[in-house]
């Protein structure tokens, strides 16, 4: 039989074997970043994720998809190894070059560019509300967020804050300007303690001394790593400031303080609280 025809055939049971008005298969969506996984889950489609990056980790239900990385580790590899046929995530999630080969694979890649503040965050949700087909439920996520901002109780006077990123002593590095970070702390009326440099920098203790911070901010899972508040009195400098000296250490998980996500009213509410 000529191949052709063979291929008719096959066409044409493909056909028969799809109903008129029959449903699209629901979508295999791999995401990257853990503020996407929390606004797929609030918009309703948790159902749909078959895989994730490390920092989803809210809502706690994720623990239980398989786990693609963290960021630029993410491989093309692991993520074809769940046949997803959306993967979804920031401009920052993965490298340009595995973006690349999941699209040349076949596999539909959004990246979406994420702005901290207030309204790029009710810009994201609404992206990934438009593409998933959900913008029914935007109107009750940004009022959600409205309304947890109205009760950030912001102190008379803005403290000013460090936050110092740890994976034990040989890895901690402070938050300069312009981070997601730094922004939280002024939605909570803090002050960045970090002044003269963007992105982050090594800590020393000689910039520790200087800046001298009320209040030392850090991933619960970072203090952990350095030992605790103990063990974060004992690196040089920490308890030469207002913050090792009052005990003012605050430990926050990090995908609620950083993620900018549905929770961010929620993030600024906590972080105004524990500085005041």
């Amino acid at each position: 039989m000529p191949k052709q025809i063979l291929k008719l055939l096959f066409l044409l049971l493909l056909l028969a074997a799809t109903k008129p008005g029959q449903a699209a298969a629901p979508a295999r969506i791999v995401s990257l970043s853990g503020t996407i996984s929390e606004m797929v889950c609030d918009l309703g489609h948790q159902a749909d994720l078959v895989g994730v990056d490390v920092t989803s980790t809210y809502p706690a239900t994720l623990a239980t998809l398989p786990k693609v990385g963290h960021t630029r580790s993410i491989s093309a590899e692991g993520v074809l190894a769940l046949r997803p046929t959306l993967v979804l995530g920031t401009t920052e999630s993965i490298k340009p070059e595995v973006a690349a080969q999941l699209r040349s694979a076949g596999v539909s890649v959004q990246l979406f560019k994420q702005e901290y503040s207030v309204a790029g965050t009710k810009k994201l949700v609404q992206e990934v509300a438009s593409l998933l087909g959900a913008t029914a439920q935007v109107p009750a996520l940004t009022k959600k967020l409205d309304a947890d901002l109205t009760k950030v109780q912001k102190p008379t006077k803005a403290p000013k804050v460090l936050f110092v990123y740890a994976r034990g002593t040989g890895t901690m590095m402070v938050a300069g300007q312009g981070t997601s970070v730094e922004k939280v702390i002024q939605l909570a009326g803090g002050q960045n303690a970090a002044v003269g440099f963007s992105d982050f920098k090594p800590l020393t203790a000689e910039a520790l001394v200087a800046a001298n911070p009320d209040y030392l901010l850090l991933f619960d899972s970072g203090l952990e790593s350095l030992g605790g508040k103990a063990g974060l009195l004992q690196v040089p400098g920490v308890a030469q400031t207002t913050a090792g000296r009052t005990g003012h250490i605050i430990e926050m998980d990090g995908q609620l303080l950083t993620g900018f996500g549905p929770r961010l009213g929620q993030a600024a509410a906590e972080l105004a609280r524990l500085t005041k």
